[in-house]
C-alpha cells in the first residue's frame, strides 16, 4: 500500500523534472530569439549606408511618373534622416526573414509529429517564397501601373507632391497586403489537411472565391481597374494552384486523423 510520505519523493520528481524541462525550453527559445535579433541588426548595420540610395530605388515608380518639376518632400524635420533608416530597418528585416523562420521552426519541429514535419516544412518554404513574390509583384507591376493612374487623374491646378514618410508608409502596406494576399495556396492547403473543406468544396466554392478575391483586390489596391485586375486576378490563379496542390499533396483531415 502506498502512503502519502511514500509518494511525496516521486511528485517532487516529476515537479522538478517538468521545472527542469520548461526552463531549458525557455533558455533555448531566448537563443533563438537573440540569433534572430543579431539577424536583423547585423544586417540593418550593413544597410545603413545605402539607407538613401534603398529609398531613392523604392521612390523609382513614383518619382519615374511625377509630372515635369514634381518631386517628393519631407515635411517634418526629421523624415530625411529617419524615414531611410526606419526602410533600411524594413529591408533588413525582409532580408533576414530566413534566418527568423529557421530559428522558429528549429525550436518547433521537435515537438511536432513526423507527419505534422513533412507537411509543415514545404508550406514554410511556400510561404515564405509566395510573400516575397506578392511584393515583388507589387513593385514591379502594381505601383508603377497605380502611380500611372493617379498621376493622370491629379486635377488641373493641383501639383502632386507625395511625403516621403507617407510614401513609404503606402508602399509597405502594399508589400504587406500582396504578400499576405499571395499566401492562398498555403491557405488552402492547411485549410484541407485539417480537414475543414476538401476537394468537392474547394471546387465547387471557386465562384465564391472569385468574388472574394476581387472584393479584397478592391478594399486593398489604388482606386482604379488596373490594381484591382492585377490582384485579383492572380489571387484567382493562386487558389487554382491551391486546389491542384490539395489534390496531388493532401489526402484531406490527414492531420487530424494522423494526430488522433
Amino acid at each position: 500500500m502506498t502512503t502519502p510520505e511514500s509518494g511525496a519523493p516521486e511528485s517532487e520528481d516529476v515537479s522538478d523534472a517538468l521545472q527542469q524541462g520548461l526552463f531549458s525550453h525557455l533558455l533555448e527559445l531566448r537563443t533563438r530569439l537573440l540569433k534572430s535579433v543579431a539577424a536583423v541588426v547585423l544586417v540593418l548595420l550593413a544597410l545603413v549606408p545605402f539607407a538613401n540610395r534603398l529609398y531613392s530605388e523604392l521612390a523609382a515608380p513614383l518619382v519615374a511618373r511625377l509630372p515635369q518639376g514634381a518631386h517628393l518632400i519631407a515635411t517634418e524635420v526629421t523624415s530625411p534622416f529617419i524615414t531611410p533608416l526606419k526602410l533600411a530597418f524594413y529591408t533588413a528585416l525582409f532580408i533576414s526573414m530566413p534566418v527568423i523562420l529557421y530559428q522558429l521552426w528549429a525550436f518547433v519541429s521537435p515537438g511536432l509529429y513526423k507527419h505534422e514535419k513533412r507537411l509543415a516544412r514545404p508550406l514554410l518554404i511556400a510561404a515564405m517564397g509566395l510573400f516575397y513574390l506578392g511584393c515583388a509583384f507589387a513593385y514591379f507591376l502594381v505601383l508603377p501601373a497605380a502611380f500611372r493612374f493617379l498621376t493622370a487623374v491629379t486635377p488641373q491646378g493641383v501639383e502632386m507632391m507625395t511625403d516621403i514618410t507617407h510614401y513609404l508608409d503606402f508602399v509597405m502596406l502594399m508589400f504587406f497586403a500582396f504578400g499576405l494576399c499571395f499566401e492562398v495556396p498555403v491557405a488552402v492547403v492547411v485549410l484541407a489537411a485539417i480537414g475543414i473543406v476538401d476537394l468537392d468544396k474547394l471546387r465547387s466554392g471557386r465562384r465564391f472565391a472569385v468574388v472574394g478575391a476581387f472584393a479584397i483586390a478592391a478594399v486593398i489596391t489604388p482606386p482604379d481597374i488596373t490594381s484591382m485586375l492585377m490582384l485579383g486576378i492572380p489571387m484567382c490563379l493562386l487558389y487554382e494552384l491551391g486546389v491542384l496542390a490539395v489534390r496531388w499533396l493532401v489526402k484531406p483531415g490527414s492531420l487530424r486523423r494522423d494526430a488522433s
